[in-house]
């Protein structure tokens, strides 16, 4: 589905990604990994066409959608071809309620029944439907986490991706948002995700691409990883 081979990026005038390459399929959950400042969250902006307003630019590589070029388009235009972003610090729409948050952003895809209403995200989010009429500036940081990848699923995206799905967040609501995650996958979602809880992704995904100073250096599955005990010390380990 998602091809990114080769992606190079500056910001000003530093090179912020130097060869990143990373594939996603059907179905797929792939992770993100690597230490602080190693270019996963500007990967991310970059598959998404947000560089520009981050003040960078990519300068070689492409990015591939179903084979077909799509590092040239505006993010809006990204975002209809079936890419869902939960990003880094949740951005919700502070004054929207929790209902208004999630209607802002529905879609569907290919004229079909799209297959995530508000009734499907107030199942998936109980807290969410309990607090469907308030401001999301009043939610916990847990609860704003639910609404942004709430928001994310009602684009109905082909491909969910997310920046540090669980950051900053109280164990019980961790626990909460990876099982979801789970489901998603048992479902057939596509995901692209980062985030630093090791043990949860290892047991989510399919696969994961390791960045070290901007550029991919090991692509492997769980098993793999796992096989490896002096990868994570080298690699990941600060």
């Amino acid at each position: 589905m998602l091809s990114v081979e080769g992606l190079a990026a500056r910001y000003g005038g530093a090179q912020a990604l130097q060869g990143v390459s990373l594939s996603v399929g059907a179905g797929e959950v792939v992770t993100l990994l690597g230490r602080n400042g190693m270019g996963k969250t500007t990967t991310l902006r970059a598959i998404m066409g947000l560089l520009p307003a981050a003040g960078g630019r990519l300068t070689a590589g492409c990015i591939l959608l179903d084979g077909r070029p799509i590092e040239a388009l505006a993010p809006h235009r990204i975002a209809r071809l079936g890419l869902g972003l939960v990003p880094e610090g949740r951005q919700v729409f502070p004054t929207l309620s929790v209902t208004e948050n999630l209607t802002a952003t529905a879609a569907s895809r290919g004229g079909a029944a799209p297959r995530w209403t508000l009734p499907g995200i107030f199942a998936l989010f109980p807290r969410l439907a309990e607090r469907r009429g308030q401001l999301a500036r009043h939610l916990s940081g847990g609860e704003q986490q639910m609404l942004a990848i709430g928001r994310a699923l009602m684009t109905n995206p082909r491909l969910l991706i997310l920046d540090e799905a669980t950051e900053g967040l109280a164990p019980l609501i961790r626990a909460e948002i990876w099982a979801v995650l789970g489901q998603l996958r048992a479902e057939g979602q596509a995901i692209l995700i980062v985030d630093k809880t090791l043990s949860a992704m290892l047991r989510l995904a399919d696969r994961h691409v390791i960045l070290e100073r901007g550029r991919s250096v090991w692509t492997g599955g769980s098993g793999d990883f796992l096989a490896d005990p002096a990868l994570r010390a080298g690699r990941l380990a600060v």
